[in-house]
């Protein structure tokens, strides 16, 4: 009878185990496929020169060619000029291709490239399939409150984007 306890006790712990093992988090995805938290990246010049005026934005967000095209137009960023020196702009380019939705490195952006043309080049993440599906519920007059601003603009509603956290529970649409 004690064999046949102890047993059941070594079965018992070896399935708890498994079902915690194959359910945790692992890397940037967690949840119920639904809630994401980016990979820390960390570089220094884009961390400073992007964030200097906006969220800088994940590279898994938007694929390498419209990188390219947006580090390529700096002097005409979406209406500002945001030039930089030829070798902080090199690193940051380097940095976003190396890391972005169709490198291969992140879950986020295998998500993001789901549907998308593999030669296509949105300049904007809210121009992307992924975003507008993740969106889908938010209203348009809901992006242009004085409180939002656009929906480019992340951290509005996203409480913890600067520490690349969307999950869903600390979103907080302002009023």
């Amino acid at each position: 009878m004690n064999y046949f306890l102890r047993g059941i006790g070594v079965l018992t712990t070896v399935g708890v185990v498994s079902v915690l093992a194959f359910s945790l988090p692992s890397g940037e995805a967690r949840g119920d496929g639904g809630d994401y938290v980016l990979p820390r990246l960390k570089n220094k010049n884009w961390q400073q020169e992007c964030s200097s005026c906006h969220i800088a934005y994940a590279p898994a967000f938007l694929p390498r060619a419209s990188w390219r095209r947006l580090m390529g137009d700096l002097d005409r960023h979406f209406g500002e000029n945001a030039s930089l020196d030829p070798a902080i702009q090199a690193d940051i380019l380097k940095f976003l291709e190396a890391n972005a939705a169709d490198s291969g490195t992140s879950q986020m952006g295998r998500r993001v490239m789901q549907g998308m043309d593999a030669k296509a080049a949105p300049l904007r993440l809210t121009e992307t399939r992924w975003f507008a599906h993740k969106h889908d519920e938010v209203r348009p007059a809901t992006w242009s409150r004085k409180s939002v601003g656009s929906a480019a603009n992340c951290a509005a509603c996203h409480q913890k984007a600067e520490q690349g956290l969307f999950d869903d529970d600390s979103v907080r649409i302002p009023k």
